[in-house]
């Protein structure tokens, strides 16, 4: 008999009861729920996981599946489709999304794979943080060839394989369009992050004092002078922002369009959408780096505009790079979210941090100035903790991925930036199998590893199958508690370092 259907005798005798021992047959203990007179639970049998509802009732016209005798009982055997999924959402409300941001603390734990959030989960139940645990970009979801309903479902099974009830946001993120937008909501998403980058006008940074006051005489409007210039204002606790008209004159030229597109978006889908929607505005990814006084000038014209954000993400100073540290000045950081922080107090957002994977040198400062009241969004950093076991499982895999990464940087590269440099990468034959995790602790090799998932997870044979994504999902599916352990330890390095002033 498969060992979880043994455990179908124990549960039937001890109901919720039954404790953990059951885990040792094939079953995730925190997902064994009663209702409906049913026990309903998530096994694992093989590499598959499957949906149990033990004794019939009218949970068994909600999921489709496999109805069979088990020890004298009825017992309905579900696949993880996304109709299933559905039901499931119904039947259970705490695996539906929820809006999180009203929370103070709140986190984005990007999962490409599908497979992270549970280890996500049994961190974040050890914290007063709430999650965003379905967090894709239109770039990702083209580049793992997933979907905004796969990944949403993905979420929702874990939460449920885990027992978690804390609430857990969907983010449909980086969204640059409306059909974007209304796409990730039709899917049940309760967060948008709209990046309003392609309405940012990073030529503006480079045009000549003369080339400027042409360009603003033909946008010119006194009404919004009139706002800002020789005025002081006080954001509490002697900080001040204040404008010079040339440093005006620039940023109305660089952000205004920015601002009609924001404001569009929110007054056609977002303010009267038909469940409460945490709205995000994203202003980081571009060349121009947000300085305090842009900064305020978007936050007030969309308030006056009566756009209601929950979280901006305005563009740092220095490099927030993927997979890695701060790169830059963190004493000029520190100085500037200051008055950042104070901004978002005033207008009555939280900063949103963006690229916060592995930005550990300056966590504490968003932590400590913002009095534990932030949005930090990470993704990437779960991927490298996935290849981190590849390499430790099955290094000859690894050692695959790791060359084909590097015949693909250049590709990768017209989607991320990134400062690595590959002759500073160790070559592979000069290393030792139980050497190859540690690639995953240095910069260079983290970033090549970071940007090329896609095309690793895309790359096919001559004949059609998949070079690497099947022998991938298979191994951390026969590993997957090493995988939440690493998840476990990495993001809580995230977790306790913002928390580490407070």
């Amino acid at each position: 008999m498969i060992k979880w259907k043994e455990a179908c005798v124990k549960i039937k005798e001890s109901g919720l009861n039954v404790g953990n021992e059951i885990g040792s047959y094939g079953v995730y203990p925190n997902s064994l729920q009663e209702v409906n007179g049913s026990f309903v639970y998530l096994v694992k049998e093989g590499l598959m996981k499957k949906l149990v509802i033990q004794g019939k009732s009218p949970l068994f016209e909600s999921f489709s599946g496999e109805v069979e005798e088990i020890e004298g009982e009825s017992v309905k055997v579900c696949g993880l489709t996304h109709e299933n999924c559905v039901a499931l959402r119904e039947v259970f409300p705490f695996t539906a999304p929820i809006s999180v941001l009203k929370f103070p603390k709140s986190i984005g734990l990007g999962d490409r794979l599908g497979l992270a959030s549970p280890g996500h989960i049994r961190l974040i139940k050890e914290y007063d943080m709430k999650p965003i645990l379905a967090q894709q970009s239109i770039r990702e979801l083209n580049l793992t060839g997933r979907n905004y309903k796969e990944v949403l479902d993905d979420a929702s099974w874990a939460v449920f394989q885990e027992g978690y009830k804390g609430g857990f946001g969907a983010d449909g993120d980086h969204l640059k369009t409306a059909e974007e937008v209304k796409g990730a909501l039709e899917c049940g998403y309760t967060m948008i992050t709209l990046d309003c980058s392609e309405h940012i006008d990073n030529k503006v940074d480079q045009m000549s004092d003369e080339e400027v006051d042409k360009a603003y005489d033909n946008f010119k409007q006194e009404s919004v002078e009139s706002k800002y210039l020789g005025k002081e204002f006080n954001l509490g606790n002697d900080i001040t922002v204040s404008f010079d008209s040339d440093d005006f004159k620039r940023i109305v030229l660089t952000y205004s369009k920015a601002i009609d597109f924001a404001s569009e978006i929110y007054h056609q889908i977002i303010k009267d959408y038909s469940r409460e929607v945490d709205f995000e505005i994203s202003i980081d990814e571009t060349l121009t780096p947000t300085s305090p006084q842009a900064h305020f000038f978007v936050a007030q014209e969309l308030k006056d505009k009566e756009v209601n954000s929950a979280t901006v993400a305005p563009r740092f100073c220095g490099e927030f790079q993927k997979g890695i540290d701060y790169i830059g000045n963190v004493e000029k950081f520190d100085e500037e979210f200051i008055v950042h922080t104070a901004i978002a107090d005033y207008f009555g957002y939280k900063i949103s941090v963006h690229s916060g994977s592995d930005k550990f040198s300056v966590f504490p400062i968003v932590g400590e100035k913002t009095k534990g009241r932030y949005h930090v969004k990470t993704a990437g950093t779960n991927w490298l903790e996935a290849i981190r076991v590849i390499a430790t499982k099955d290094p000859t895999l690894y050692r695959e991925i790791h060359s084909f990464a590097l015949s693909v940087l250049d590709d990768a590269k017209k989607y991320y930036h990134i400062g690595a440099d590959i002759n500073n990468i160790q070559q592979l034959d000069q290393l030792k199998d139980e050497e190859l995790p540690g690639l995953m602790d240095k910069d260079d090799s983290r970033q090549v590893l970071h940007i090329t998932y896609g095309l690793i997870l895309q790359a096919k044979k001559d004949n059609g199958e998949y070079l690497f994504r099947d022998r991938i999902y298979d191994l951390l599916n026969v590993h997957e508690d090493a995988y939440y352990d690493a998840l476990y330890k990495h993001i809580g390095r995230h977790v306790k370092a913002l928390e580490s002033v407070l």
